[in-house]
């Protein structure tokens, strides 16, 4: 028995006869070109097979059998794998930039939603309101009260970061708080005095007092293309004028006043530069000048129209206190918050995808105003709204176009 035995069988177990063992490699089996083994009385010599791990069947066993498959190949499968599973985390990571895609069209999808329902009951309402009361300070002072209480409570709840103001801030705020506060208050003259359609017919106008007062204060001069949008609009307007079975002067010239000052606050915004900070974004630009308004309103509404939303008031004229109250808080809810989501939109989109949407938002509020109140509509109005509303839309397509600089 030789002295350096790789390891020694049991005892117990009968003398094995040495016998001639020939091993053919698992994945050659087809070579007849292997070396035949030797194998002496209770030793095993296998030089062939050094690189070989071996394995025995119970797994409590220290040794271990031989896997059968050569370790370059185990690398190369090892490494197939992990190229598979490689490749599949750019599939996992699309797949999860389209869903978060698809969260993000349906959650503007569902604001433009909310911004165009907001306003068809704002109008709504608010034409009943004024049509009952006659008193437009009153019911524009409401507005301002309503979204002040609800701005109060996001600010005291945390809901939305109070800002920090300074004087100097206010004092660049104010102008834009007189304009805001004309033009709501003006909006609702005109509502109380003609159809939700015309007046809406008439505020298609916007463009061309922008135009105008850019062109005098900023001195922007306006494109071809844009000139040619506005033309549209001024005939449509004039020829659904004319032909618009409510017309009166007093609603007219409130609507076109509204126009007038709420262009002239997108120009103050540019001329006064406000100075903004990460904490005053456009929501609490909108919600300081609501403040502001709130303030500006009330001693010029007490003043001119005296206190008319007392319910001794409201009996007095015939009116059901608790519809005017009810319908007044809906309108002045729906007021608040479609301003709120439309800074919401614009804070996501474009301009001028915003622009397309406040097209689109009239043409909605137009046509459902006259479904309600089945407002009669003469074929050349109908015509003349439209041709004003696709004047507008093509303006918001165009007011983005620069000319080319000229070359030397």
């Amino acid at each position: 028995m030789q002295s350096s035995a790789v390891f020694s069988l049991s005892p117990s177990l009968p003398l094995l006869k040495p016998r001639r063992l020939s091993l053919r490699h698992p994945l050659t089996a087809a070579s007849s070109n292997l070396n035949d083994l030797n194998v002496s009385p209770n030793v095993v010599s296998i030089p062939s097979l050094s690189r070989r791990s071996w394995r025995l069947a119970s797994s409590d066993s220290p040794l271990r059998a031989w896997s059968g498959v050569p370790s370059s190949i185990s690398r190369s499968l090892d490494t197939n794998r992990f190229k598979t599973a490689a490749t599949a985390v750019p599939e996992s990571a699309d797949d999860g930039e389209k869903s978060g895609k698809l969260s993000k069209i349906l959650e503007l999808g569902l604001l433009f939603a909310m911004w165009y329902l907001f306003n068809i009951y704002f109008n709504i309402y608010n034409k009943q309101v004024l049509k009952a009361l006659h008193a437009p300070m009153t019911v524009t002072l409401v507005q301002f009260a309503v979204g002040s209480v609800l701005i109060t409570i996001m600010w005291a709840l945390n809901l939305y970061k109070r800002p920090k103001i300074t004087g100097a801030q206010l004092a660049a705020i104010l102008p834009l708080a007189v304009v805001h506060t004309l033009g709501n208050l003006f909006t609702n003259m005109s509502l109380g005095k003609v159809s939700v359609s015309f007046t809406h017919t008439i505020k298609a106008m916007e463009p061309f007092f922008s135009v105008l007062l850019s062109a005098m204060f900023l001195g922007e001069a306006p494109t071809p293309w844009v000139i040619g949008a506005i033309i549209p609009i001024v005939g449509g307007v004039a020829l659904a004028s004319i032909s618009e079975v409510s017309f009166n002067w007093a609603g007219f010239t409130s609507a076109m006043a509204s126009n007038l000052t709420n262009q002239s606050r997108n120009v103050l915004s540019k001329k006064v530069m406000v100075k903004k900070d990460d904490s005053l974004d456009n929501i609490t630009l909108f919600s300081i000048i609501t403040l502001m308004s709130l303030v500006l309103m009330a001693p010029v509404t007490f003043f001119s129209e005296g206190i008319k939303f007392t319910p001794s008031y409201i009996q007095s004229v015939g009116v059901n206190v608790q519809q005017i109250y009810t319908k007044s808080l809906i309108a002045a809810l729906c007021f608040h918050a479609y301003q709120q989501v439309s800074y919401m939109i614009l804070a996501r989109v474009s301009p001028v995808t915003h622009s397309v949407g406040n097209c689109v938002k009239r043409v909605v509020v137009i046509v459902s105003s006259v479904i309600f109140f089945k407002t009669p509509v003469s074929p050349v109005n109908a015509f003349g709204t439209g041709i004003a509303l696709a004047g507008v839309f093509l303006y918001s397509r165009v007011k983005g176009i620069k000319p080319k600089p000229k070359t030397a």
